[in-house]
C-alpha cells in the first residue's frame, strides 16, 4: 500500500550545522536523506517507517572532492555521477569510479550519494568492495564533533552500522598509495545494467619478482556485511601465484563467506561464482607482471612509428602521442593504467576524434578516419550484431540517426559480446541523457574499448 505524503514531515535547515543541531536536539527522531533513492522505494511500497525527514541535498560541506599530497577526500553527499566523472577518482581509484558506473542508471547516479549507499548498509551495494580494497576511512560528524574510523569497522551486521544517534557520514578518505597496482573489479547480476549484485568483487595487487608483494580484496553480496577477504590475502601474500596457491585461496574464501538463498540468487551459485571471480583476479594479477613481446618491441620503436602502431587501439592522435611519451612500460598492467589516465586527461575534441574512428553500430563499413586495424577490430566487436536480426538492425539504423541528430556524433558502445537487441536497449536509454552526461558515457565506452583493443594488440 503506497504511503501518503501528508503522513510525513520534511525540513531543510540549509546548512550542515543546522542539520546536526536538529538531530542532536531530538536523537533518533530524524532520518537524514540526500538523494532519497532508497527512501522513495520504501515510501512507494508503504514501508517507510521514519515519519520525520531532514534534507541534506545540496549541502556544500558534503559535496566536495578534495585532494592533498597523500589522500583524496570524497564528501559523503557526492553523487555517483560526480564520483564516476571525477578525473581524480578515475586516476587514483579506478575501481571506485567503476563501481559508481554500476550503481543504477544515469538518473539514479545523479541523485544517489556515496554516503547514502554506505549508510543504507545493503551487503549487495556496489561501492563497498572497492572501498574495502582501497583501505578507506570514514569521517563521521555530529554536533559533538568528528571522528574517524576504518571502513571495515563501520558495518556491524545486516542493515546495521556504527553510526551513533545524530551522526552522519561527512566524507570518505582514500590514501593515494595504489598507483601502479593491478586492479580488478567484476559484478554479476541478472542483466548487464541496473541490476542488484549477486556477487561483486574488487581487488588490487602488486607483484615483485613474481611474488605477491601486496594484495587487498573486497567482496559484496555474499555475507550479511561487505567483506574484506583478509584470510585469502594472507594465503596469497608473499607467494608465486600458481594452481596450488589458487586452490588454497579458494578454500580460504569458502571458509570466509556465508552466502544465502534469496530472490536474486542461491547460495551455491554465489559460492561457485565468488570462487571463479577470485581465481580470475589472481590469474590476471599473475599475468600482469609479464612483459608482452609486442610491448617489449613497441617500447623500443621510434616515436612516430610507436604512435602509428598504438593509435588504432583508441583513435585519438593526442592519446597515442602521450602514450609514446610515457614509455617504457614494464607490464601490460602499467600500459593499461596509463591508457586510462591519459584518456581521462584529454578534452572533448580528442574524445570526438576517437569516436569518429568507429562505424555506426550495425554497419560494417568503417569511416574514413579509421585505420585498417581499427576497422578490422570494429567488425570483430560487432559480431553479436547478426544479419538475421533484421528488425533490430532496422530499428538501430533509425535510432542511430536520431542519436546523431541529437548529439552530433555516432553512437558509441562497447559492443563486444552484445546482441543487436541489447545495444538497441542501451541506445534507447542513452537518448534520454543530457549532452554532458552522454559525452561522459561515450568516453567511458571508448575507455573500455581501448582496454580491450590494447590487450588484443598485445596478444594477452
Amino acid at each position: 500500500m503506497r504511503s501518503h505524503p501528508a503522513e510525513y514531515e520534511m525540513v531543510s535547515p540549509g546548512s550542515l550545522e543546522g542539520v546536526l543541531r536538529l538531530m542532536d536536539e531530538e536523537p533518533g527522531k530524524w532520518l537524514p536523506v540526500a538523494g532519497a533513492t532508497e527512501v522513495m522505494v520504501l515510501f512507494s511500497a508503504g514501508r517507510l517507517a521514519a515519519r520525520r525527514l531532514v534534507n541534506l541535498w545540496g549541502l556544500k560541506e558534503l559535496r566536495e572532492i578534495r585532494e592533498d599530497a597523500g589522500s583524496l577526500t570524497v564528501g559523503g553527499g557526492c553523487t555517483f555521477g560526480q564520483v564516476r566523472n571525477c578525473d581524480l577518482v578515475g586516476r587514483h581509484f579506478p575501481l571506485l569510479a567503476q563501481a559508481a558506473s554500476w550503481t543504477g542508471g544515469i538518473a539514479n547516479q545523479n541523485r544517489a550519494t556515496l554516503a547514502g549507499n554506505l549508510a543504507n548498509a545493503s551487503p549487495a551495494a556496489d561501492s563497498p568492495p572497492a572501498l574495502l580494497a582501497y583501505d578507506a576511512e570514514l569521517e563521521l560528524v555530529s554536533a559533538r564533533g568528528t571522528r574517524r574510523m576504518a571502513y571495515p569497522d563501520f558495518h556491524l551486521g545486516y542493515k546495521r552500522t556504527a553510526l551513533e544517534p545524530g551522526e552522519l557520514i561527512l566524507s570518505i578518505v582514500l590514501k593515494k598509495h595504489f598507483d601502479g597496482y593491478f586492479s580488478y573489479g567484476r559484478k554479476t547480476g541478472a542483466r548487464n545494467a541496473q541490476a542488484i549484485s549477486k556477487v561483486c568483487i574488487a581487488g588490487v595487487g602488486r607483484l615483485r619478482q613474481g611474488r605477491v608483494e601486496d594484495i587487498r580484496i573486497g567482496l559484496g553480496a555474499i555475507a550479511p556485511v561487505p567483506l574484506r577477504l583478509s584470510g585469502v590475502e594472507a594465503v596469497v601474500r608473499g607467494e608465486r601465484i600458481g594452481d596450488g596457491v589458487i586452490a588454497e585461496a579458494r578454500k580460504a574464501l569458502q571458509a570466509s563467506i556465508a552466502p544465502i538463498d534469496d530472490i536474486r540468487s542461491v547460495a551455491e551459485y554465489r559460492r561457485f561464482v565468488a570462487g571463479n571471480l577470485l581465481e580470475e583476479f589472481l590469474r590476471e594479477l599473475a599475468a600482469s607482471e609479464a612483459l608482452s613481446p609486442v610491448l617489449a618491441r613497441w617500447n623500443a620503436l621510434p616515436d612516430m612509428e610507436a604512435a602509428e602502431a598504438i593509435v588504432p587501439c583508441c583513435g585519438s592522435q593526442r592519446w597515442a602521442r602521450e602514450m609514446v611519451r610515457q614509455r617504457p612500460f614494464g607490464s601490460v598492467a602499467e600500459l593499461v593504467e596509463a591508457s586510462d589516465r591519459v584518456w581521462r586527461g584529454l578534452g572533448a575534441e580528442d574524445w570526438d576524434e576517437a569516436f569518429r574512428s568507429h562505424p555506426r553500430i550495425g554497419e560494417r563499413k568503417a569511416p574514413a578516419a579509421a585505420t585498417k586495424r581499427s576497422a578490422a577490430w570494429s567488425r570483430q566487436e560487432q559480431d553479436g550484431v547478426r544479419a538475421h536480426d533484421t528488425m533490430a538492425l532496422a530499428e538501430l539504423a533509425r535510432r542511430n540517426t536520431e542519436y546523431e541528430a541529437r548529439f552530433g556524433r555516432v553512437f558509441l558502445v562497447c559492443a563486444t559480446g552484445k546482441s543487436a537487441a541489447e545495444m538497441l536497449a542501451i541506445l534507447a536509454r542513452r537518448l534520454g541523457n543530457d549532452a554532458e552526461s552522454e559525452l561522459r558515457e561515450a568516453a567511458e565506452q571508448q575507455r573500455q574499448i581501448t582496454q580491450l583493443r590494447l590487450r588484443k594488440w598485445l596478444g594477452v
